[in-house]
């Protein structure tokens, strides 16, 4: 037995050790918690109060991991009911060309009656988690997992590729309303539109946190990196989205685009605990449209801060939904588009001659607000099509007009859409009948091209002795990188992709710093079958992906073309009260600037943004702020492309007017093309430039005006080095150069502070890599 005294030095000596430990412990963790915030991409809102592990994902530029012979993303939708189960040819996990893709998006789940994320109820027949494909090689099931289906074999393959990511995808074109039952009928339970927005348009709370946290509870269960959000559309243009939602979604088109903002950012949130607590990120990406229509009413996509990347739907940008003949998906515009060209677009001169259906502008658009690396453009692996076209050349920008509307469009004048062997994927309406559209998969578009009928078009319904009529060209247009089929006879139009188009656009992607492309999807790839001299599922356009971008220089992780500065004040701007629908040209929300400070901002208060080139250079202010632009990186149409990223614009509070701590003004503010949130916010007063917080830089400091003390930002975008300011202009280092070498422990001067090397480095600014980069601040000089 010990004694009381002996008995307590023990415990006092194990009390020690114990705070010890857990001192060490904190260290350990707080430090690693600063080096994980090093690798955050730059722009990307960070759950307040929690150690978001971004290093598992991304390096120290914030750029992501992905392989080494994967510089850019190639992201596949890999869809669920390509089962073979019901006779047409499969597509399964097996098919997927792992070693070619970098992430994987499992089309779809849906959003229940209990607003949960759901694949139906467990069973044989569900493909997600129960199907089973016996006698196919490579489609046997990993027994050390407790379901079977398309997730068991994802994860299967997924241990032989570590390197690629998995997402499930909610929503899409048919789900997003509502889902398909286990007996494929379609239950209208509101889906999107009801969980995250209620009947009065006020944002659905309740929904969305029963959504975000089954969401997450999903991808631990199934073994997903992410959730990908494919709600199709939160936006307030009349009749958006499928036709059997607008019933419900136009009743509630005033709140949409809140209640899309809250659910990302709910779901941003919660995968962020979720990550925390499980040592790796979760990813929030979402897709998203790239019609400049649906983006009008998309207000200024102010939810992007919360993705790690968005992929752009830049496909179905012509169809048999309007008798105007076009490419699906075309990279650039070419002033012809007749569609545009109806709508008085190249002709009205706010417009500036900007044509908005293309590849190319939506990229744009989303790069006025993110970083080249965190977009990557859309690929479509299917056709587009018309029948008895008129006009064009080839059928290009001709008409196809239709006198009666397949059931549910809502059209006053459709397209004529393709139908029959030209139209192979084509959807049924709720009576079974055919859906005109020209759908194809691209193996199957391949064969027309050569005149071959597959021996696969009778598990479509046709007969094996089926004909083709007439003689498909291949035509292709180099100004709108697009390529189609051409049928004389039939005045046939069917849109394509092919290796050229495909090359070309990887080239852009490379080019332009893109973050990668998206598939949807992976099952309309093609190879050449030479035994049975037709072509067949294959992977020929993502290996042309693959190759372009295996070697490709790293992708862009900064948002500015500038230098912004190293400090941020947290003053809070934000685009609010849009015009709803067809009332919201001009687009004129109203600018409101609230002063978070505590300091009084004075008058003749200077701020810039900049905004991206989607929109002409014309914006303005009906406010008496004197709005200009100061510098435009592009002028005049975009034939051919974009010419450059953004126009950078001032604006100055009126000389009269100052901006009292926690204060708000209000400016009405005027633009003529849709922008995505304008960024790279600048605000100058009293002989100083700070940037603002809300711009989740990376490596900026939150401080107080004149301060020139750090503090963290309540966003999570700073990181908390100590910045004093009040140099005496008398620094003895040298002054930093880009081009110059520095060793570790190297010392310069920089904006009037003394900076050290923690290792070499060359090019990187200091007071822009954060507290744990390679600059180390020693304080002012």
């Amino acid at each position: 037995m010990h004694s009381p005294t002996r008995a307590r030095a023990m415990l006092l000596g194990a009390g020690a050790a114990v705070a010890g430990l857990l001192l060490s412990a904190l260290t350990a963790t707080s430090s690693q918690a600063a080096e994980d915030d090093s690798c955050r991409p730059d722009g990307l809102y960070k759950t307040p109060g929690v150690a978001v592990p971004y290093c598992s994902v991304y390096d120290s530029a914030g750029r992501e991991k992905m392989g080494d012979d994967h510089q850019r993303r190639v992201i596949g939708y890999f869809t669920g009911w390509r089962t073979g189960k019901n006779g047409e040819p499969a597509y399964l996990a097996s098919d997927i060309p792992w070693d070619k893709v970098t992430h994987i998006n499992y089309a779809f789940g849906h959003i229940g009656s209990d607003n949960k994320l759901s694949v139906g109820a467990d069973g044989e027949k569900n493909a997600a988690t129960g199907m089973t494909w016996p006698g196919v090689a490579g489609a046997e099931m990993d027994p050390a997992l407790p379901y079977k289906g398309h997730f068991n074999l994802l994860n299967k393959f997924k241990k032989q590729h570590p390197n690629v990511k998995t997402l499930i995808s909610v929503g899409g074109w048919a789900e997003t309303g509502g889902y398909f039952d286990d007996d494929g009928k379609r239950v209208n339970s509101g889906g999107f539109y009801s969980m995250a927005t209620n009947a009065d348009g006020s944002v659905n709370q309740a929904g969305i946190d029963t959504f975000a946290d089954s969401a997450v509870a999903f991808i631990k269960k199934y073994g997903f990196n992410g959730v990908d959000i494919d709600y199709e559309y939160p936006t307030t243009m009349k009749d958006a989205g499928h036709p059997l939602d607008w019933s419900l979604a136009n009743g509630r088109r005033a709140g949409l685009v809140k209640g899309y903002a809250a659910l990302t950012k709910s779901l941003r949130e919660k995968l962020d605990k979720a990550g925390a607590a499980d040592g790796k990120h979760y990813m929030l990406t979402v897709a998203a449209p790239s019609s400049g229509y649906l983006l009008r009413g998309m207000e200024t996509f102010q939810m992007q801060k919360y993705l790690d990347y968005v992929n752009i739907m830049s496909y179905d940008l012509h169809g048999a939904w309007n008798e105007y003949v076009g490419p699906n998906a075309s990279l650039y515009d070419d002033g012809k588009d007749s569609e545009l060209a109806a709508a008085g677009v190249y002709s009205t001169s706010q417009y500036g001659g900007i044509g908005y259906l293309n590849t190319d502008w939506a990229y744009h658009y989303f790069r006025g607000s993110m970083p080249a690396g965190r977009i990557n453009i859309g690929l479509p692996y299917y056709t587009r099509g018309f029948k008895n076209v008129t006009g064009g050349t080839d059928g290009l920008w001709g008409k196809a007009s239709s006198t009666t509307c397949p059931a549910g469009s809502g059209l006053t004048k459709c397209g004529d859409g393709a139908v029959g062997i030209d139209n192979l994927w084509h959807d049924k309406d709720d009576n079974g009948k055919e859906s005109p559209a020209g759908s194809n998969p691209m193996w199957h578009a391949k064969n027309l091209e050569k005149g071959v009928v597959g021996d696969y078009v009778t598990k479509y319904g046709f007969p094996a002795d089926t004909k083709l009529t007439g003689t498909y060209v291949r035509k292709y247009d180099s100004t709108l990188v697009a390529p189609w089929l051409w049928n004389a006879e039939k005045k046939v139009f069917l849109s394509t992709e092919d290796e050229q188009s495909v090359a070309a656009k990887a080239d852009y992607v490379v080019d332009q710093g893109v973050g990668g492309a998206m598939i949807w999807e992976l099952a309309g790839d093609y190879d050449w079958n030479a035994g049975k001299g037709q072509y067949e599922m294959g992977d020929t356009l993502t290996t042309t992906m693959y190759d372009k971008f295996k070697s490709a220089s790293p992708y862009g992780a900064k948002r500015s073309t500038i230098d912004l500065p190293g400090e941020a004040l947290d003053i809070d701007v934000s685009f609010g009260q849009f015009p709803l629908g067809d009332s919201n040209y001009p687009i004129s929300p109203k600018l409101k600037i609230t002063n978070n400070t505590k300091a009084t901002l004075p008058g003749g208060t200077e701020f810039q943004f900049d905004y991206g080139t989607s929109a002409p250079n014309n914006a303005k202010d009906q406010s008496g702020f004197g709005t200009t632009i100061i510098r435009s990186d592009h002028t005049g149409s975009n034939a051919g492309g974009l010419k450059g990223t953004y126009h950078r614009a001032s604006l100055k509070l009126p000389a009269w007017q100052t901006l009292a701590p926690g204060a708000s003004v209000e400016l009405d503010f005027v633009y003529y093309l849709p922008v995505s949130t304008p960024s790279n916010w600048t605000v100058s007063f009293g002989g100083k430039t700070y940037g603002l917080a809300g711009d989740l830089t990376r490596g900026a400091t939150v401080v107080e005006p004149g301060s020139g003390t750090g503090s963290p930002s309540p966003s999570g975008s700073a990181s908390p080095s100590p910045s004093p300011s009040g140099g005496t202009g008398a620094c003895t280092a040298t002054a930093w150069s880009a081009s110059s070498e520095y060793g570790g422990g190297a010392l310069v001067s920089h904006k009037s502070h003394t900076w050290k090397a923690q290792w070499w480095t060359k090019g990187e600014e200091p007071g822009t890599t954060g507290e744990w980069g390679v600059w180390r601040d020693q304080g002012a000089c």
